[in-house]
C-alpha cells in the first residue's frame, strides 16, 4: 500500500497493491498496522455503504462536535468523482479543496480527517460507494455547505446533480463559521 500526502495538510490518498490473474483480483483495502504507520490512528467504529445512479451528488457533508467524523472511502463498483473541502480554521489551505475520480478500475481510498466537508458525483450507473467513519452518525451534528458554492470554486462538471432536499438548503461557504481549527502535526 502507498500513502500519498497531498497539498492539502492531513489528506491522503492511498494506492492499494492489486495482485491481478486469470480469476480476477485481490488487494487488502484496510489493514491497521500499515495505517498507524502511515499516520492514521483512527478508530473506525461505522461502515457505510450507498448506490447511486449518474448526476448523483452526495454533499458537501460533515458532523460537528463530539460527533465529529473521519472517513476512509472508496468505490467498490462504478465511479465518482470525489471532493474534500478543508473547512479547519487557521489551516493554510482553509476553503481550498482537492478532488480525485475513484473508480472500480484503479481502486484508490481517500483518508478525511476530522475537519474537512466532503461530498461526491456519481459518474457510473449503479455506483457502490463505501466509506469507514471515525465516529457514529448522529443526526443532530450533521452539516452541509452547498455544493456549489462560489467561493469555492470546484469543477463539478455538472450543472443540474440530483439532489436530496437537505443539500438544496446547506449552508453558503461565505456564512459559514468553523467549528473546526487547524492543528499542525508536531515535528
Amino acid at each position: 500500500m502507498k500513502f500519498e500526502l497531498l497539498e492539502i495538510p492531513d489528506l491522503i490518498l492511498i494506492h492499494p497493491l492489486v495482485f491481478e490473474d486469470a480469476r480476477g483480483h485481490f488487494f487488502e483495502s484496510f489493514n491497521k498496522n500499515n495505517f498507524t504507520e502511515a499516520g492514521i490512528t483512527e478508530e473506525f467504529v461505522q461502515d457505510n455503504q450507498s448506490l447511486s445512479q449518474p448526476g448523483v451528488l452526495r454533499g458537501l457533508h460533515f458532523q460537528t462536535g463530539a460527533f465529529a467524523q473521519s472517513k476512509l472511502v472508496r468505490v467498490i463498483k462504478g465511479a465518482v468523482l470525489d471532493v474534500a473541502v478543508d473547512i479547519r480554521r487557521g489551516s493554510p489551505t482553509y476553503g481550498k479543496h482537492f478532488s480525485v475520480e475513484l473508480n472500480e478500475t484503479n481502486k484508490l481510498m481517500l483518508y478525511i480527517p476530522v475537519g474537512f466537508a466532503h461530498g461526491f458525483l456519481t459518474l457510473a450507473d449503479n455506483t457502490i460507494f463505501s466509506y469507514k467513519c471515525g465516529n457514529v452518525y448522529n443526526k443532530a451534528s450533521e452539516n452541509g455547505i452547498m455544493w456549489d458554492d462560489p467561493d469555492l470554486n470546484i469543477n463539478w462538471n455538472v450543472t443540474h446533480p440530483i439532489l436530496s432536499d437537505k443539500d438544496k438548503n446547506n449552508e453558503n461557504f461565505s456564512s459559514f463559521i468553523s467549528p473546526f481549527d487547524f492543528l499542525p502535526k508536531l515535528k
